[in-house]
C-alpha cells in the first residue's frame, strides 16, 4: 500500500508538470505581437527574414535599406502627432492639422512599401500575417487573459471539492483548447474576436486548471510544500519557452507562425493544450484524508494553541478575508506579478525599439529581443519557481519573498537602461524572469503557512486575484506609456512599487487563530475542504 502511494506521488508530479506546461501558453503571447502589430507586408518580411522569403543576404540587406526611409518617415510622423496631442489635445486645430499630415505620410509610406514589396516579389502569404493592432490592443488581450485567469481561479477553488481535481483539470484543458481553436477559426487579426477567444476564454481555461496541481501537490508533499509547488508551477514557466519557440523560430528556422500563419498556429495549440491537460489531469487525485508521507510528523500547535505555528491553523475563506495579513500578501503579490507581467508583455516591443535606436536593424533587434524572452526570461522563469520554492523550505517564506521583491525592484528599474545592449538585455531578462517565477512558488506556500493547508485551494484563489489585478495594471501601464513613447517610466513605477512591497512583506505576522464561524457557514466551508479524491 505504501509503495502504491509513493507511485501516486510521482504521477502527481508528472501530471502537474504536463498541465502547467500547456497553461504557460499565456506567457507565450509575446511571440504573436510582432505580426499583430506589423503595419504592412514589408515589415513582416523583415521580421521573418531571408529564410521565409528565400532571399539572399545581399538582396535582403538592400531591401531593408530601402525600407528604412519610409518606415523612418512614418515613425517620425507618429511621434510628432503624439507630441501635438499631448501639448494641445485632440480637439485642437493643431492636432487636426498634424493628424491630416500624418494620414498623408501613412499613404505615402504605404505606396513606397508596396513598391518595395512588388520589386522583391514578397510571398503573398506574408500579407496574411499583417493586422496592424496597436501596442495597447495586444496588451489588452494579454491583460484580459490574466484577469480571466485570476477571476475564474477563485471559482475553480470552490468547484474542486465538488467535481474533484481530476475533472476540473480536464475541464480547464477543454476550455483553454476551445479558446485557441475558436481563435484559429476566425480571422485572428480581428481584435474583438482575439480578445474574446484567446484572452477571455483561454484565460478562463487556465484559471480552471491552474489551482489543481498546486492544491493536490501540497497534500501529497506536506513536508516539502515549497519544493513541490515550485516543481508544479515550473512547467508554467518552461511552457512559455516551449510555445514561444514552436510558434517563432528554432535554430534560425521559422516555425508555426512563419510557416502556417497565426490562424493555423492557434488551431494546433488548442488541440495540443486539450490533450496535455487530459493526460495530466488523469493523475490529479487527492490522498486519503489523514494520510501523511512515511516518516513525516505534522507540525504541532505550541502553547496550548495560543501561539500559531505555520500551517497549523486552518482559516476558512471568510475568516482569511477578515485578516490584515490577507491584504498585505495580496498587495505584495499584485506588485511582484505586475512588474513581471509588464516585462513579459514588453519583452519584444521595448528592447526592439531600444536596440534599433542603438543601431541594430529591425530584424536583428527582433531576433535579439526574441532570444531574451524565449530563452533567457523563460528558462530563468521556470528555474526560479523550483529554486525559490526549494530555498523557502530552508530560509522561510517571508525572508525569501523579501529578498525576491527587493532585488526585483532594482532589476526592473535598471532594465530600462540595459535593454539596448544585447548582453545586458539577456542578463536582466534572466534576472527578472528568475524573480518573477519565484512569485508562483512562494505566494501559494505563504498562503498555506499563514492560513493553513486545509482550504488552500479556495484561499489561494482569492490571493491569486492579485495576479489578475497586476496583470491588468502592469501590461496596460506598459502599453499606454509605450504608445506615448515613454517605456522607461513604466519600468520605474513598477520597480519602485516592488521596493515598497518588500518592506510590507517583512511586516506580515501569523494571524491569531480565528474565532468560531457561525454553524451554517462552518458547514458550508466544511463541504469545501478540498478532500474529494477524484
Amino acid at each position: 500500500m505504501d509503495e502504491q502511494k509513493v507511485t501516486n506521488r510521482g504521477l502527481v508530479v508528472l501530471g502537474a508538470i504536463l498541465i502547467q506546461l500547456c497553461l504557460g501558453a499565456i506567457y507565450a503571447w509575446s511571440v504573436f505581437t510582432p505580426a499583430l502589430t506589423a503595419e504592412d507586408p514589408a515589415d513582416v518580411a523583415t521580421i521573418y527574414s531571408a529564410r521565409k522569403l528565400g532571399m539572399e543576404k545581399a538582396a535582403l540587406a538592400e531591401m531593408r535599406e530601402k525600407l528604412a526611409a519610409p518606415k523612418g518617415a512614418l515613425k517620425g510622423s507618429a511621434k510628432d502627432l503624439a507630441q501635438v496631442r499631448k501639448e494641445h489635445g485632440e480637439d485642437s486645430a493643431q492636432y487636426k492639422a498634424a493628424a491630416a499630415a500624418h494620414e498623408g505620410t501613412v499613404i505615402s509610406q504605404r505606396t513606397a512599401m508596396d513598391a518595395i514589396v512588388a520589386e522583391y516579389d514578397v510571398d503573398e502569404r506574408v500579407e496574411e500575417l499583417t493586422y496592424a493592432m496597436s501596442k495597447s490592443q495586444t496588451q489588452a488581450i494579454f491583460a484580459a487573459g490574466l484577469a480571466a485567469f485570476a477571476v475564474v481561479m477563485v471559482l475553480a477553488g470552490r468547484m474542486m471539492p465538488k467535481v474533484g481535481p481530476r475533472k476540473l483539470a480536464i475541464a480547464g484543458g477543454v476550455v483553454l483548447g476551445a479558446g485557441y481553436v475558436l481563435a484559429g477559426l476566425v480571422n485572428p487579426g480581428q481584435f474583438a474576436a482575439t480578445f474574446a477567444f484567446v484572452g477571455l476564454v483561454g484565460g478562463a481555461g487556465i484559471g480552471l486548471a491552474y489551482v489543481v496541481p498546486i492544491a493536490v501537490g501540497m497534500k501529497w508533499f506536506p513536508d516539502k510544500k515549497g519544493m513541490i509547488t515550485g516543481l508544479a508551477v515550473a512547467g508554467f514557466g518552461f511552457g512559455a519557452l516551449l510555445w514561444v519557440k514552436l510558434g517563432g523560430r528554432i535554430l534560425g528556422w521559422n516555425m508555426l507562425i512563419g510557416q502556417l500563419g497565426l490562424g493555423h498556429t492557434f488551431l494546433i495549440y488548442g488541440v495540443v493544450f486539450f490533450l496535455m491537460c487530459a493526460i495530466g489531469g488523469a493523475w490529479m487525485k487527492n490522498p486519503p484524508e489523514g494520510w501523511t508521507p512515511p516518516g513525516y510528523t505534522p507540525p504541532q500547535v505550541a502553547d496550548g494553541g495560543a501561539k500559531p505555528v505555520a500551517g497549523t491553523v486552518n482559516f476558512t475563506t471568510g475568516q482569511m478575508l477578515r485578516t490584515p495579513q490577507f491584504y498585505m500578501v495580496f498587495f505584495c503579490f499584485m506588485v511582484g506579478a505586475g512588474a513581471g507581467l509588464m516585462s513579459i508583455g514588453l519583452m519584444k516591443l521595448f528592447p526592439g525599439e531600444a536596440l534599433e535606436a542603438a543601431g541594430y536593424s529591425a530584424a536583428e533587434a527582433s531576433g535579439i529581443a526574441g532570444i531574451a524572452m524565449a530563452v533567457f526570461f523563460s528558462l530563468a522563469n521556470g528555474l526560479g519557481r523550483i529554486l525559490w520554492g526549494t530555498a523557502s523550505d530552508k530560509l522561510g517564506r517571508k525572508l525569501s519573498i523579501f529578498v525576491m521583491l527587493a532585488s526585483q525592484g532594482v532589476f526592473v528599474i535598471l532594465f530600462q537602461y540595459m535593454a539596448g545592449q544585447p548582453a545586458m538585455l539577456y542578463l536582466f531578462a534572466a534576472l527578472i524572469g528568475f524573480n518573477f517565477g519565484g512569485n508562483f512558488a512562494l505566494f501559494p506556500t505563504i498562503t498555506a503557512d499563514t492560513f493553513g493547508t486545509k482550504y488552500v485551494g479556495q484561499n489561494y484563489g482569492w490571493v491569486f486575484l492579485s495576479y489578475g489585478v497586476g496583470g491588468i495594471f502592469g501590461p496596460m501601464l506598459g502599453g499606454l506609456l509605450g504608445d506615448l513613447g515613454n517605456f522607461p517610466l513604466a519600468f520605474s513605477i513598477c520597480g519602485g512599487l516592488c521596493l515598497v512591497a518588500a518592506l510590507l512583506i517583512a511586516a506580515v505576522r501569523h494571524p491569531n487563530p480565528p474565532a468560531a464561524e457561525p454553524a451554517l457557514a462552518t458547514a458550508a466551508e466544511a463541504e469545501a475542504d478540498g478532500q474529494t479524491q477524484d
